[in-house]
């Protein structure tokens, strides 16, 4: 494994199985830690690797991301897009009508408090298997860790992060934060020409907590935001004189309010 903290297996009795019982070890470690890394082989087996029939496509698709328009002095060298979907527990996922992405000050001091428009995800894309298998497993797993919750505000972000010789590329250029959602999914796609890119998890005091680095298509990064903060170090070329990126979806969950 990747990770310093290993994904456990976890046996719990047969009363509390539920129809999906591959995922109680990661909802186990979630609720205990309130982050998990999963390794791209255990990540593929979860989301049945049969359902990914369009990944090549879907992985090919982050080189058409236009450049992030809204970067502050730091971390221009992003590329992206968005789409908003939405889901009621224990039902589908739907995509939503393209809406501006807000985070507040708070949550967000370099590019926080406006709204932020990004080019659409591709709807070749957001109706692709891989995209639509990726949703329907967090909407299971957030379901079990948030029982309560009835309907769901998701977000989804495709990342492209360059790295040049010089410019270090920064996933995370506010720095160790919360996204303001429930719960976060970071999903490696693809990892060319670079180093470092090590994500790290912090308690409130600022005390680090884990630290993982995704390496492999499918390594994935699991946080319950409402916990704790994350954030990831700037990647840098291994040969600068080679195209060098990291592309990541990122996928966040939050209660929908009552008639939102």
């Amino acid at each position: 494994m990747l990770s310093k903290r290993r994904f456990p297996h976890v046996r719990l009795p047969t009363d509390r199985m539920t129809d999906r019982p591959d995922l109680l070890p990661l909802t186990t470690t979630l609720q205990r830690d309130g982050f998990a890394f999963v390794g791209g082989r255990i990540m593929r087996d979860m989301l049945e690797a049969q359902a990914l029939a369009d990944w090549p496509a879907f992985a090919a698709s982050w080189s058409d991301l236009p450049p992030d328009a809204y970067l502050a002095a730091r971390g221009r060298q992003r590329r992206r897009r968005h789409a908003v979907f939405g889901a009621e527990a224990g039902g589908e996922v739907h995509r939503a009508p393209d809406q501006p992405h807000f985070q507040s000050l708070q949550y967000n001091p370099l590019q926080g408090g406006i709204q932020r428009r990004f080019s659409p995800i591709e709807p070749a894309v957001a109706d692709g298997a891989s995209l639509r298998r990726i949703l329907e497993f967090c909407r299971g797993l957030f379901d079990a860790l948030a029982p309560g919750t009835r309907r769901w505000h998701v977000e989804v972000h495709q990342f492209r992060i360059e790295a040049h010789a010089g410019e270090p590329g920064e996933p995370t250029p506010e720095g160790v934060h919360r996204d303001g959602v429930d719960y976060v999914l970071v999903l490696l796609v693809a990892r060319e020409n670079i180093e470092s890119g090590t994500t790290t998890i912090h308690a409130d005091d600022g005390r680090l907590l884990g630290n993982f680095t995704l390496t492999q298509p499918l390594d994935a990064a699991l946080v319950d935001d409402a916990r704790v903060s994350h954030g990831v170090t700037p990647v840098t070329p291994l040969d600068p004189d080679k195209p060098a990126y990291r592309d990541v979806l990122v996928v966040t969950f939050k209660a929908a309010l009552p008639g939102s």
